[in-house]
């Protein structure tokens, strides 16, 4: 008795119910009581299978078994355990076996989880290919109860019904509960099966003196280590407490008992306990697997004290909240949710301005509405957000407008240089606002290339008239919800740009811009050109209908300018609805002291090269800053804003250069002004701030380098002796001129057919040259010509300037005659017309002069002045027809050293408009029929 113990002698915790996949009979069967008597026995045989013959090292010793393959883990001795087998032939074969059922059990090597290579789980372990795929050592184990799954419980191990109707189901299986008696080790595979016939030899009893004390000291350290696993895993408790007669004092079954309980081993581990026949080895990896099941255990208990806590702090945290709530209400120092909305909406509208008595009623009727709904319904939130924006709208509230024709000025000349016929345009819609108290019904729009200050010449309107400002962009725009707003009905509604204006900046009469009105896209979810026609319609907007708020709304006060690139992609009626004024561009003197004034000290202030005298703004640059900023209680009014280059900062006179920057460090005129002539043509400045700042930040290298004693590549290096940018080291800070010449021909005259023309495009005027050829035929044998009187044109030409070729043949076939009625030029030659830079695009009606004057040239061979540049339209009868951008095409004739330029007449008044300085030296003649361009062109010196 005293080598005999049992698991409870050591005080681990009472017998619990287990919660095991074995069935109750079968713990019955296997666990009984240590007071039952052979009285008992024998009544619990009545209900249950038959004993077989012999068990555990009694059991018979069959050299020839049926192979049963398992897989996850072996099974080990004097542990029942039970299996599921899925193969129709392996059940059918254990069921045959009737009383003669041993088994002898052997682990696969090959998918011994259960998963094969590619993540499936195997279907049917029991089948094998060869021997190779089992462990040589396995258990002989005998079957004692085989159920089919699915059906009733008597069609079991020894009953005779029949399942032939099952044998061939592919999906069948069964549970089998299998009893260990001793390790077998596995000699041949007879056949592979299925069912699988092995041959084995069986193990003889492996004795145990008692005399070795580290096989006694590992004994105690796996039964602590049980007790301790016991303790922190319930499954582990509970599995623990049906195995009462365990013998604890022999190694062997110890270890086997021990690596039965593990959940943790792979099967590569516990198939190594199974085979291990040294007691005080088998112990130790019995131990190693009991380690692994604790450590799994503590995380577990971690990861389970952590939820636990959590769930415990929210618990608490809401109780105490509830209670807080309970007694700030019998307190009356709080309501709930819904009153408290009711208030703060009651408290908006009482801050706000004169409502309107539709708009009220609306909203009173939407109060008594929230209050009779429930907080977690729909219609709540739906009916919260609604009022959100209904009381959000800042009824009756105007700010107070500033009609100061001298600050407004000076704003606008701060801002800006140049622009005199813009500002004039502005400064008389303020003085008229100033005597009719109001500038409402106006809508403006600012016309003009890229780069040319559109939209910050409107902020400096908001600033001057003392409105706040708002901006979005329509570029693009094909959803008329982003005009009038969407339908509450829809999920994430929200009103319009017009109705978020009026919020954001919290007045009824902001300065909205609407940004690119000529980019307006259209599709299957409206046209917002159209829906704009309310908008921009002052005999309309004073009943502006939101879709989300459904309320008239009095847009009548609100400013609203426009800014657009080309006016003709703008609708007939809503341009119809605005006042136009355009901005033509920058010229050459304007770009030069908008650089000098703001964009090179702006730009070697952010390089870091220059900084503001004393360090902070002075008392009327913070005003300033404050009328230009837009800003509400919720941030910036400005919404999408764009960093315009052509916006200028403050003015040269406030910077002085930094500590450590050389005081020759500068972009002189020279450089200035061959950068916009040979690198930045375009009508606006943005790209030649571009330009200015990559100079800035070359220089802020260079001059971090040199302090630091840093060498540089070749191209970075500075090659002058002086800090200063000028015309002639230009070229190291920006590279090489795009543009080198505005002239094709440099020789004087040009050849017979060639011709110089003037041209507007978006980014300002260009010279454009007009070539032709002719191609006369030969004559075959009969003498009639082979070709003639044909008009080839090349060069990109749009639909426009095609037509315009015809009309120009025309017209030259009809002048020739005039002239020279016998020559037959035009009969006897084909004409091939081409217009340099054949990769652009080209386009619009003001060519027919200068195609006219080519083929007059070319047919008379009669060259023209290399300084002679013409522009106009021309009629089927030869009239000169009136054109647009007077002023750019003046610009590009200076450039390109035009001294002679043919108009037409109806120009007259657009060429008295531009700068004198453009004039100057230029011999200008204005023609109202082509014959005056012909004797222009074609007088003899």
């Amino acid at each position: 008795g005293g080598r005999k113990r049992c698991l409870r002698s050591v005080g681990l915790p009472p017998p619990m119910p287990i919660a095991r996949s074995l069935s109750h009979q079968e713990r019955d069967f296997f666990f009984r009581s240590d007071g039952e008597d052979d009285g008992d026995k024998e009544s619990s045989s009545e209900s249950l299978p038959p004993m077989k013959s012999g068990s555990g090292d009694n059991a018979p010793r069959y050299p020839h078994v049926t192979g049963l393959p398992v897989i996850t883990r072996p099974i080990f001795p004097l542990i029942p355990t039970s299996i599921t087998l899925r193969d129709p032939q392996t059940i059918d074969a254990i069921e045959n076996m009737k009383d003669n059922a041993y088994v002898g059990v052997f682990l696969k090597k090959k998918h011994s989880t259960g998963v094969s290579e590619a993540g499936v789980l195997v279907e049917k372990p029991e089948l094998i290919k060869d021997a190779s795929d089992l462990y040589n050592v396995g258990t002989f184990a005998q079957v004692h109860r085989i159920t089919r799954l699915g059906l009733e419980p008597e069609d079991s191990l020894g009953e005779e019904n029949d399942h032939s109707d099952l044998t061939g189901d592919t999906h069948v299986s069964a549970s089998v509960l299998l009893l260990g008696h001793r390790r077998i080790d596995l000699r041949s595979v007879d056949n592979v099966g299925p069912p699988v016939d092995v041959t084995v030899s069986h193990w003889d009893r492996l004795e145990y003196t008692g005399s070795e004390d580290s096989i006694k000291a590992l004994s105690n350290e796996v039964l602590s280590t049980v007790r301790e696993v016991a303790q922190m895993n319930a499954l582990f408790r509970e599995s623990l407490s049906f195995y009462t007669r365990v013998d604890a004092a022999n190694p062997y079954h110890l270890a086997d008992f021990v690596a039965s309980l593990t959940k943790s081993g792979t099967p590569e581990e516990l198939q190594a306990v199974l085979e291990d026949k040294d007691p005080e080895r088998r112990l130790q990896k019995a131990l190693v697997l009991l380690n692994k099941e604790r450590e799994v255990a503590k995380l577990q208990q971690e990861i389970s004290a952590k939820v636990e806590e959590k769930m415990t702090d929210a618990q608490r945290k809401y109780f105490l909240n509830e209670q807080l709530k309970s007694i700030k209400k019998e307190l009356g120092m709080e309501r709930d949710d819904k009153e408290t909305l009711i208030a703060k909406y009651r408290e908006q509208l009482a801050e706000a301005g004169e409502i309107p008595t539709d708009v009220m009623e609306t909203i009173d009727n939407e109060l008594e509405k929230l209050s009779t709904l429930e907080k977690n319904s729909a219609e709540f939130n739906v009916t919260r957000s609604y009022l959100d924006w209904l009381c959000g709208v800042p009824w009756g509230k105007f700010l107070e407008e500033q009609f100061e024709i001298k600050e407004a000025r000076k704003v606008l000349d701060r801002d800006h240089f140049g622009l005199f016929d813009v500002k004039d345009t502005i400064l008389t819609f303020i003085a008229v606002g100033k005597l009719k108290g109001s500038v409402q019904g106006k809508i403006l729009c600012l016309a003009g290339p890229p780069g040319t200050g559109k939209t910050s010449i409107a902020k400096s309107v908001a600033a001057a008239l003392g409105r706040k400002f708002y901006r979005f962009s329509v570029g693009g725009l094909s959803d008329v919800s982003e005009i009038k707003g969407h339908r509450r009905t829809y999920i994430g509604a929200m009103p319009g740009k017009i109705v978020q204006c009026l919020k954001t900046t919290g007045s009824m009469n902001p300065l909205i811009l609407i940004d690119e009105i000529d980019k307006l896209g259209a599709g299957y979810r409206g046209d917002p050109a159209s829906a704009l026609l309310e908008v921009l319609d002052p005999s309309q907007n004073s009943s502006f209908v939101d879709h989300f708020l459904d309320v008239p709304t009095d847009i009548s006060k609100v400013l609203f300018m426009c800014t657009a690139n080309d006016l003709s992609r703008i609708p007939g009626p809503l341009l119809d609805r605005m006042e136009v004024i355009e901005l033509s561009g920058y010229d050459v003197p304007e770009k030069i002291a908008i650089a000098e004034q703001y964009l090179v000290p702006k730009s070697m202030g952010e390089s870091g090269l220059m900084i503001k005298k004393g360090g902070e703004k002075t008392d009327e640059e913070k005003k300033d800053d404050e009328q230009l900023s837009t800003r509400s209680e919720d941030g910036p009014v400005e919404t999408e804003k764009e960093v315009d280059e052509d916006e200028p900062g403050p003015p040269i006179e406030s910077y002085v250069h930094a500590e450590g920057v050389p005081e020759s460090a500068n972009i002189e005129k020279g450089a200035l002004e061959s950068l916009v002539r040979w690198y930045c043509r375009e009508a606006g400045v943005r790209n030649l701030a571009k330009h200015i700042d990559k100079i800035t930040r070359k220089l802020a290298l260079q001059v971090v380098a040199e302090t630091e004693g840093t060498e540089l590549t070749e191209r970075s290096r500075r090659k002058a002796d002086t800090w200063a940018v000028s015309e002639d080291n230009l070229s190291d800070y920006v590279g090489k001129p795009i543009f080198t010449s505005d002239r094709l021909y440099e020789n004087d005259p040009l050849p017979n057919g060639i011709v110089m023309g003037l041209a507007w495009t978006s980014m300002g005027g260009s010279a454009l040259y007009i070539e032709t050829q002719g191609i006369k035929r030969s004559k075959d044998p009969e003498g009639k010509a082979k070709g003639g009187g044909s008009l080839k044109s090349t060069g990109q030409l749009g639909d426009v300037m095609k037509e315009s070729t015809q009309i120009a043949y025309t017209v030259a076939r009809s002048r020739l005659a005039e002239i020279d009625p016998s020559s037959s030029f035009f009969d006897d030659t084909d004409i091939h017309m081409h217009v340099p830079e054949g990769a652009t695009p080209k386009d619009g009606p003001s060519a027919g002069v200068t195609m006219v004057t080519s083929m007059m040239s070319l047919a008379t061979e009669k060259p023209v002045r290399s300084d002679v540049a013409m522009t106009g339209e021309i009629s089927l009868t030869g009239k000169v027809l009136k054109v647009g951008g007077i002023k750019e095409k003046m610009m590009a004739a200076r450039r390109a050293g035009i001294t002679c330029v043919v108009l037409p007449a109806d120009n007259r008044r657009d060429f008295d408009e531009i700068p004198e300085y453009l004039k100057d030296g230029l011999d200008v003649h204005f023609a109202e029929d082509y014959g005056e361009v012909y004797e222009v062109v074609f007088a003899t010196p």
